[in-house]
C-alpha cells in the first residue's frame, strides 16, 4: 500500500506506484484545482507542494504532479490547493493575486498560487527575488507577467514580518495556509513509524529517479510499469565529503545539490550553473543520477560532471562494479549498464585551490529550455601549466561527449589566446553534431567554439576578452 496525506486526508491506495500523482488526485480523488496542462513539466498548472520529513524537520517543496509517480508520495504530505485555504475569504496569497489582476483566463493561477505558497512554507529569505524564482516554473498566457510579479511582491513583504517562527507556524497565525499545517509533522512521523516500504520488485523492474523526462517519453508505458522509485530509498540520499573525495547518492536532486554547503563552497558559482537548468519545480524532484542514465546527448549535469570525470557505482542489489562516466556511454541512449543495475553513488574529486571550473549553456531562452549546446571545462593548473584538463559538450553528437582531444591537447600547455583557439580547432575535429529543432549543425559548431572562448575568458579574464569573442 502507498500511504500519504492529501492535504488533511490519510490517503491508503493501491494502485500501481508508477501511476501520476495529478491523475490520482484529479479522477480518484477530484480534487480538480489542480490542472492539466503541458503533462511535460512546463507549464506549472499542475503545481503541488510536497512535505517530507528530512533529518527530523518538515521540509516543504513545490513539485510538477504531472511528472511525479503516487510512489513518490509514499510517507509524505501533498497538498493541493484546494488545500491552502478552508475560509469563506481568499487567503492572502490568493488576495495579492486578486488585487493585482494577476489572473485572466484562470487556468493557470492554482499553479501560481501553488507555487508562492511554497515559497512561504520553505524557510528561504523572504526576498522579492527569492518569490519571483519560486514562480519560474509557472507560464501564464495572458498577463503578460508584471501583475503576477506584482503579486508575488506583495506576499514576500507579508513574509518578512517571519521573524523566528518556523514558517508553518508563522503561516497559520497570519491565516496564510490552514491551521492544520501546524500538526502535519506529528502525522507525517506517526505515519513514517507505521508504514512500511512499497511492495516493489515485481518483475521486470524499470527503475526511477525523478522520472522528469521518462514520464514525457514514455507516459503510457510508465504507469502501470513495475517501478523501483530510487528516490524513496533514504540510502541513496545525501551528499558527503571524505578528504578530497564528494559522494553524492543516486536520490540526490538537483535542488539537493544547489543546497549542499559542499557544492556551494567548491563551486562558487553553482547558483547561476543551476538557474539554467529547468525551473523550480523540476529541479525539485529531478536527480542527478536519472539525469546521467535518461542519456540525453544535451543533459547539463552529465555533462557537468563529465568535465569533474565523476565515477559511479552501479548495482543490481547484490553484487556492485564503478564504471568511469565517460565510459558510461555506448551510443545513443545506450549505456554500459545492465537492466537490473542501478546507479547508487556518484563520486568525483573537488575542485581545490589550483583548480578552475567552470559551466556554459546556450538555448533558445535564457533559462528553463533544453540546451542547444552546452560544454563545461575542469582544469588543474600548476605555475601557469595546465598539469589535467577535462572538456566536455553536450548537443554535438549522439551522446553525452567527453572532449577526449581537447581534454588530451591542453595538458602541459600555457594559458593564451593562441591556445584557446587551437583548442577549438581540436574540439571541432571530434565533434558531430547534427541540424535540429535547436540548430543547424554550422550553428552548433559555431556555439561550441564560443562556448570554449566563454569558459577562458571567464576563468582567466586576464585574456582579451572582446579579441577572443570576435574570432
Amino acid at each position: 500500500m502507498i500511504r500519504f496525506i492529501l492535504n488533511q486526508k490519510i490517503i491508503e491506495t493501491a494502485k500501481p506506484a508508477g501511476m501520476l500523482l495529478l491523475d490520482f488526485i484529479r479522477y480518484h480523488e477530484h480534487l480538480t484545482g489542480t490542472k492539466i496542462g503541458c503533462r511535460e513539466g512546463d507549464c506549472g498548472a499542475c503545481t503541488v507542494l510536497v512535505g517530507e520529513m528530512v533529518s527530523g524537520e518538515l521540509r516543504y517543496r513545490s513539485a510538477t504532479s504531472c511528472l511525479t509517480p503516487i510512489g513518490n508520495a509514499n510517507g509524505k504530505h501533498i497538498v493541493t490547493v484546494e488545500g491552502i485555504n478552508f475560509q469563506d475569504e481568499l487567503n492572502p496569497v490568493q488576495q495579492a493575486m486578486k488585487e493585482e489582476s494577476a489572473t485572466q483566463c484562470g487556468f493557470c493561477t492554482p499553479g501560481f498560487v501553488m507555487s508562492l505558497a511554497g515559497f512561504c512554507l520553505n524557510g528561504k529569505e523572504p526576498t522579492y527575488e527569492n518569490a519571483i524564482a519560486s514562480i519560474d516554473g509557472n507560464i501564464c498566457r495572458c498577463t503578460g507577467y508584471k501583475s503576477i510579479e506584482r503579486a508575488a511582491a506583495k506576499v514576500a513583504a507579508i513574509m518578512q514580518q517571519r521573524i523566528e517562527e518556523e514558517p508553518t507556524v508563522f503561516v497559520s497565525k497570519q491565516k496564510i495556509l490552514p491551521e492544520y499545517f501546524t500538526g502535519i509533522k506529528e502525522k507525517l512521523i506517526e505515519l513514517l513509524n507505521q508504514e512500511s516500504r512499497i511492495r516493489q520488485h515485481l518483475t521486470p523492474v524499470r527503475f526511477v529517479g525523478g522520472g522528469t523526462d521518462l514520464y514525457v517519453q514514455k507516459h503510457e508505458e510508465m504507469v502501470y510499469a513495475a517501478v523501483d522509485l530510487l528516490i524513496q530509498k533514504n540510502e541513496l540520499n545525501g551528499i558527503f565529503q571524505e578528504g578530497t573525495k564528494c559522494t553524492i547518492g543516486s536520490a540526490v536532486t538537483v535542488t539537493d545539490l544547489a543546497e549542499s554547503t559542499i557544492m556551494q563552497k567548491h563551486f562558487p558559482d553553482l547558483k547561476k550553473y543551476i538557474k539554467l537548468v529547468s525551473s523550480t519545480p523540476i529541479r525539485n524532484i529531478a536527480t542527478i543520477a536519472g539525469n546521467f542514465v535518461n542519456a540525453s546527448p544535451i543533459g547539463d549535469f552529465t555533462i557537468f560532471f563529465l568535465a569533474l570525470d565523476a565515477q559511479l557505482v552501479l548495482s543490481d542489489g547484490t553484487n556492485k562494479r564503478e564504471i568511469a562516466l565517460r565510459q558510461f556511454y555506448k551510443g545513443y541512449k545506450q549505456l554500459d549498464k545492465q537492466p537490473m543495475e542501478f546507479i547508487e553513488q556518484i563520486s568525483f574529486e573537488l575542485p581545490t585551490t589550483k583548480t578552475r571550473f567552470n559551466f556554459e549553456k546556450v538555448c533558445k531562452r535564457t533559462h528553463l529550455d533544453i540546451a542547444s549546446v552546452n560544454t563545461a571545462i575542469n582544469l588543474n593548473i600548476v605555475d601557469g601549466i595546465i598539469m589535467d584538463a577535462g572538456v566536455s559538450a553536450g548537443g554535438v553528437g549522439p551522446v553525452p561527449t567527453y572532449l577526449q582531444k581537447a581534454s588530451a591537447f591542453l595538458k602541459g600547455k600555457t594559458i593564451s589566446e593562441a591556445l584557446v583557439q587551437e583548442t577549438i580547432e581540436v574540439a571541432q575535429t571530434e565533434v558531430s553534431p547534427i541540424s535540429d529543432a535547436r540548430g543547424t549543425e554550422a550553428y552548433k559548431r559555431l556555439l561550441l567554439g564560443q562556448l570554449i572562448k566563454a569558459h577562458f575568458t571567464k576563468l582567466f579574464p586576464e585574456l582579451k576578452v572582446e579579441q577572443l569573442l570576435a574570432q
